[in-house]
Parts: C-alpha cells; sequence; structure tokens
C-alpha cells in the first residue's frame, strides 16, 4: 500500500500443515482494503470497533500465531508473517493496526511465558496446548499488557488457585477482549506475573476512560478486578528481570513485542505517504504558487517525498534486520545466551527509534506536501499524525536511545521492558 514494502523475513513459506506466507499476506491486503474504503469515516465516528474485530475474525487473521496441529492458521510463531500482516493493516487503520498486533503479542505470550512458569503444578505443555486449542476455536482476540504500571494489580493464593485485585489504568483492546493477559504482583512477594483472564467474569469491570485524541479505535481502556478467581493454569509465567528467574529465551518477549511496534510505526508512515503521492497524482496538491496545482515537477514535493522515502526506507531497512536477528533468537531457543539477546535487545532498540522518527515526520510533513487542503476534516489526513503521536507518547524512544548508548558504549544489556 505504501512506497515502502513490509519485511521478507527469513521463515519458510509453511511448515506443510497450514498456509503459507504469501496467503497471509494476500489476506491481509484484502482486510487493509477493506479498511481503508471507510477508515475516515469510521475513526471520527470513534465508535467500539466491534465491527473491525468481526473483519480480523472472518479473514481467520487473529488465529495466525496459533500452530496448525492446534487448530490455528499457521505455523506457529510466524512472527515474520504477523509483523508484515501487521504493518499492511496499520497502513490502512493505525488503531485497528495496533488492536491486531497487541492480540498478536499477548496471545504468543500465553504460550511463551509458560515455557519458565514456576508457579502452578499443571504440565505446562498441557497449559500451551489447551490454551492453544481454545484461541483458535474461539477465534479469541486477546487483550491488555504486560507492561510495568503503578501502582499495578495483585494477585493473592486463596485455596488451590489465586484471586486478583485492583486496576490496569490502560489496556489496548480491553473493549472488545475475549481474553485479557495482564501484568500482577503477588501479593507475598511482589513478583510481577503474566495473568490471563476471562473478562466476562461479574468481577472485572471495563471501563472506555482512555479519551486519547488518536489511536481512537484500539478499544482502549481501563480495566478494575475485584476478587476475580485466577486458576493456576492461567498464571503464564513471570515477568521478573531478574536474571536468576528471567531465561534469555523468556526475556526474547521484549524485543518480540517491541519489533511489533515498529511494525506499526512503519505502516503507518507508509501508509499517510501513499496517500499525500495518490492525493498529489490527482493534481490537488500545491506547494508553492509558482507552480501550477498539482505539478509533479514542484522541486519542494519532489524533495519532501524524496527525503521521507529515504528515511522510511532506511527504517525499514533497519526493522528487516531486527526481525531476522530476533528469527534467529526464537530459533536458538535455550541455547540462547544473554549476551545474544542483549545484542537482539539493542537492534530493536535502533529500529524503534528510527521508525519513531520516520513515522513522525512522514505524518507531520504529509500535511504540508497536501497544503491548506491538509487541514479538511473530510479528507482525514490528521488522523495519521495523531495515531503516529498518541502512540508515540505511550512508546517514547529516548530511553531506547539511552538503552543503545550504554550496551554501545559499556556494554550494559538492555533492561527487559514489555511494550505498553
Amino acid at each position: 500500500m505504501g512506497p515502502a514494502t513490509a519485511p521478507s523475513g527469513a521463515e519458510p513459506e509453511s511448515d506443510g500443515t497450514g498456509p503459507g506466507r504469501a496467503h497471509w499476506l494476500h489476506v491481509a491486503r484484502e482486510t487493509a482494503d477493506d479498511l481503508a474504503t471507510d477508515a475516515v469515516a469510521r475513526e471520527q465516528a470513534g465508535k467500539i470497533p466491534f465491527d473491525e474485530v468481526s473483519r480480523l475474525r472472518e479473514s481467520g487473521l487473529l488465529a495466525l500465531l496459533v500452530p496448525a496441529e492446534s487448530g490455528g492458521g499457521g505455523g506457529g510463531g510466524d512472527w515474520s508473517t504477523a509483523y508484515a500482516v501487521v504493518r499492511e493493516i496499520a497502513a490502512a487503520d493505525g488503531a485497528i493496526g495496533q488492536l491486531l498486533g497487541c492480540h498478536y503479542f499477548l496471545s504468543w505470550s500465553a504460550r511463551h511465558f509458560a515455557q519458565s512458569a514456576a508457579v502452578t503444578p499443571q504440565p505446562q505443555p498441557h497449559r500451551r496446548t489447551a490454551a492453544q486449542h481454545k484461541s483458535a476455536d474461539e477465534q479469541a482476540c486477546w487483550a491488555g499488557g504486560f507492561a510495568r504500571q503503578e501502582p499495578s494489580p495483585t494477585l493473592a493464593r486463596k485455596g488451590g488457585h489465586y484471586v486478583l485485585n485492583g486496576r490496569q489504568r490502560y489496556a489496548t483492546g480491553v473493549l472488545v477482549a475475549d481474553r485479557l493477559a495482564v501484568r500482577a504482583e503477588r501479593a507475598d512477594t511482589g513478583e510481577p506475573l503474566a495473568v490471563a483472564v476471562d473478562p466476562a467474569h461479574h468481577g472485572v469491570r471495563i471501563d472506555a476512560d482512555a479519551d486519547t485524541f488518536g489511536q481512537r479505535l484500539a478499544a482502549g481502556g481501563s480495566v478494575e478486578f475485584d476478587n476475580v478467581p485466577v486458576p493456576a493454569r492461567d498464571v503464564l509465567g513471570s515477568l521478573s528481570a531478574d536474571e536468576d528467574v528471567l531465561s534469555p529465551l523468556t526475556a526474547l518477549s521484549s524485543p518480540v513485542g517491541r519489533l511489533v511496534s515498529v511494525q506499526l510505526l512503519l505502516g503507518m508512515a507508509e501508509g499517510v505517504l501513499a496517500e499525500a503521492r495518490e492525493y498529489s497524482r490527482a493534481g490537488h496538491s500545491v506547494w508553492h504558487p509558482a507552480w501550477p496545482v498539482g505539478s509533479p515537477q514542484d522541486p519542494h514535493v519532489l524533495t519532501a517525498f524524496g527525503e521521507l522515502t529515504v528515511l522510511v526506507r532506511s527504517a525499514s531497512a533497519l526493522a528487516a534486520q531486527a526481525l531476522d536477528a530476533v528469527h534467529v533468537g526464537l530459533a536458538r531457543g535455550e541455547d540462547l545466551t544473554y549476551d545474544e539477546c542483549a545484542e537482539i535487545s539493542a537492534l530493536v532498540a535502533m529500529a524503534e527509534a528510527a521508525a519513531s522518527r520516520a513515522a513522525q515526520e512522514s505524518t507531520a510533513r504529509a500535511l504540508d506536501i497536501v497544503g491548506p487542503r491538509a487541514a479538511s476534516a473530510r479528507l482525514g489526513f490528521d488522523r495519521f499524525w495523531r495515531n503516529v503521536r498518541t502512540h508515540t507518547l505511550h512508546e517514547p524512544v529516548a530511553h531506547r536511545v539511552r538503552d543503545v548508548g550504554d550496551y554501545f558504549l559499556n556494554g550494559a544489556h538492555p533492561p527487559f521492558a514489555l511494550p505498553f
């Protein structure tokens, strides 16, 4: 859809048990084209995106990361394809791209964290298989988030299960969620844990109080938990940054999740440039009165498109390197070392910084390319800028750049930080 293409990745076309990458990219493009037809009207209406989630569910995209043997749509863990899908959807609708990316990360994390869980006696493979079948059978939409918030909900043991109390002040997708995955702290030890919760439980109260100026269709809100029972099988694993608890493979969840943010930002940057290009080609755009309206020879327009294309393509190339590194890290499995994980995390942080700059500049300068007409609410060019700024305010990259500098200069491992 945009002037750059989604990452090709290094993963195989298919594992022989489910549809391959080409199928899912075709489905993503069809879904993105569908979303693009009424993107402006939907964004301005600001309704809870039940219809949009239904489109994702009907397309099969929600089950993409669930292994085919568990009833899902892919080969399992095919992050290269999932990233490309998020980027394609985000180019058409950044909020729905965020919702889908959050779903992918949280549903995958429900299996990933279980590999190192030590809080339940139930066999871990059984837990992962049960969760996979449930997600696939129900085409469940996961929402929530594992980022540290103050204060976090607390999880206390009560008999043979746990009880969850407290509030998560912001979580993506909670207004349309079939399953919630949240961060909680053990009441006795303070250990942070990943916990799955049924949002239909009467002790769960979800409020549509996000009130953001962008990403309005990401279905964000706050969640209150009032004595919500949590079975031991739904305590997914530890989120502790202590290396005595956190294995390198579990720590890899941080760059995996942060790379979702990278693809989301690049998708929105590509989306706004594609729309500005089409608008300019249609003869509507004017930069300087000395040039005819819509002139493709206006040097200011040409320079702006050239600079932004270089910026987005450069960020895309860095994201592709980070994707390859994440893919190699996941393939290493339990053999992954802390040093290798740190190198991957630093590379993803670089990609995050580059994507953030590319998205912010593209969405702001595209308004200048279009000119005064960009102020028209009917055209909806402003939604790209509002969506990107809302996302980058939640995911600031200043500390990411600092982490890269500390890694380069001092060899310090980037901290374990999950996306907001």
